[in-house]
């Protein structure tokens, strides 16, 4: 990402609501016309570094910035030198250099460069995660280890890596969980063969999350001492948390009962203000989810730029596609708290209204609104959401039958120039099928685009980028459909 766009991609997300209320915080402006609230931190070489009040840094030409900005950059004094200007405030554990602290993880997480200076390309390969999803955004990179890999003398089931114009923005591990502990024996459509949870599934999460409890503390506290108490998160998400800070991180550690124990690695002006995100105002979602419709010339409608989240081989497809359809929408989140707020089973069944009608309560809180209909497949009231950039989530039965159907049209359609043979193809195909339902492959999925003229939508899992859009005639898609749908809306 060319370091111009960082400016517009920051202000994406925090648009200025008012003017500075201190010396230490002023609203900056684009050349454009856009503004930002952020302390002034440095500037060199033609570049300004400028850091939001959720502790996240910037660098971007000075020449984006407006006139009048410039003029203040070139005459202010830096907020601080050096590397003091990250770690404004000097912590007892900040005399470890960041080979000590990775001694203590057992990984090479840090740099002497603070994570959210960093490209997260440069943590990925340290971590080796692998590349998860990119948008013009935001990125994610995410790995679900084996065995053998231990943080902070403990073992992540998932460790997730999200960042923000090309800025590592947090890092996420999951220890043991009600999902991952439990979880079935593949990915992508393997999950719904699932071993049944063992008859003492409780009591073994229980002992299980007591240990890496046990074990994350003690090797913390051994350099960074004893944890403060925190609260972190908004709404039914807000968690108690145990936190150490070295350098301007903060390492906050969750422990949910009867759900999971996790990691969160953020800035610590970010973890000072409870996790709290500025809310994005509906104009700029508005604008910015129009932008990533697309028309393609054989009449396909499809909406593009949308995070990928891989839920790995348990049953989490409400939680990620949850998150997915939220992050999109500019609503931070993240699939192991999701599940937690739908009170999802061992091995990862989650109950679609359950959760999601406690996802809908937190997103209107933040602002947005979820709106929720039923009925037939309708090309007609899918439409009128895709035109506007928003993405439907459809709870379907995604069985064998209509996997290798999806599988196959998608692969023939690749190739399609001549839109009067394709339809004639499909049409044929989709008045032989039948698909039966089967209750034991409960699913969920974002539709993401169609085709009036073939009567067909493109639909995304929650399975990896392979998995990203896929297509099914309206008419066999409304055989295994569960008739519910639900959409994030301004």
């Amino acid at each position: 990402m060319k370091p111009s766009s960082a400016f517009l991609l920051a202000l994406a997300f925090f648009t200025a609501q008012a003017s500075a209320q201190s010396a230490d915080y002023r609203v900056f402006t684009s050349a454009k016309g856009m503004s930002i609230k952020a302390q002034f931190v440095s500037s060199a070489n033609g570049q300004v570094t400028i850091k939001r009040e959720d502790g996240q840094v910037f660098t971007l030409p000075l020449a984006t910035l407006s006139a009048a900005d410039q003029d203040f950059v070139k005459r202010a004094p830096p907020l601080v030198t050096g590397k003091a200007a990250f770690f404004p405030k000097a912590g007892p554990g900040d005399k470890l250099t960041a080979e000590e602290i990775n001694a203590l993880a057992g990984q090479p997480v840090f740099a002497e460069l603070p994570l959210f200076q960093s490209a997260p390309s440069e943590l990925a390969a340290r971590l080796k995660l692998k590349q998860e999803s990119e948008t013009s955004l935001q990125s994610s990179y995410r790995s679900y280890p084996k065995a053998d890999f231990h943080v902070f003398g403990a073992r992540p089931y998932s460790v997730a890596l999200y960042a923000e114009a090309d800025k590592v923005s947090s890092l996420s591990l999951v220890f043991a969980n009600r999902g991952d502990l439990f979880s079935a024996k593949g990915s992508a459509e393997m999950h719904f063969d699932k071993d049944a949870p063992p008859a003492e599934a409780k009591k073994l999460l229980a002992t299980a999350m007591a240990a890496d409890v046990e074990a994350v503390t003690g090797a913390l506290s051994a350099k960074l001492g004893p944890p403060a108490k925190a609260r972190f998160g908004e709404g039914k998400e807000r968690r108690n948390m145990s936190r150490w800070d070295w350098r301007g991180h903060a390492i906050l550690l969750a422990e949910v009962p009867d759900q999971y124990v996790g990691i969160e690695i953020v800035p610590a002006a970010f973890a000072d203000a409870g996790g709290k995100v500025a809310r994005t105002s509906d104009a700029v979602i508005r604008e910015r989810a129009k932008a990533n419709v697309e028309k393609r010339p054989i009449g396909d409608v499809v909406i593009n730029d949308i995070p990928m989240v891989d839920q790995g081989p348990k049953g989490y497809c409400v939680p990620a596609t949850a998150e997915r359809a939220m992050r999109y929408m500019g609503v931070p989140a993240d699939m192991y708290v999701l599940a937690m707020a739908g009170e999802s089973g061992y091995g990862g069944g989650t109950s679609v209204e359950y959760l999601l009608e406690a996802v809908g309560r937190d997103i209107k809180r933040k602002g947005r609104a979820f709106d929720h209909f039923s009925g037939p497949m309708k090309l007609k009231e899918l439409a009128k959401h895709i035109d506007k950039g928003i993405p439907v989530m459809w709870a379907l039965y995604s069985t064998k039958e209509f996997n290798k159907t999806a599988d196959s049209r998608t692969a023939e359609r690749k190739q399609v120039t001549e839109l009067a043979a394709w339809k004639t193809k499909v049409d044929s195909e989709s008045a032989a099928h039948s698909l039966e339902k089967d209750t034991e492959s409960g699913h969920v999925v974002l539709i993401i685009g169609y085709n009036k003229d073939t009567n067909e939508i493109a639909f995304s899992d929650s399975w990896g980028e392979r998995f990203k859009e896929r297509w099914i005639t309206i008419k066999e898609a409304d055989q295994i459909s569960q008739k519910s749908f639900w959409a994030i809306g301004f």
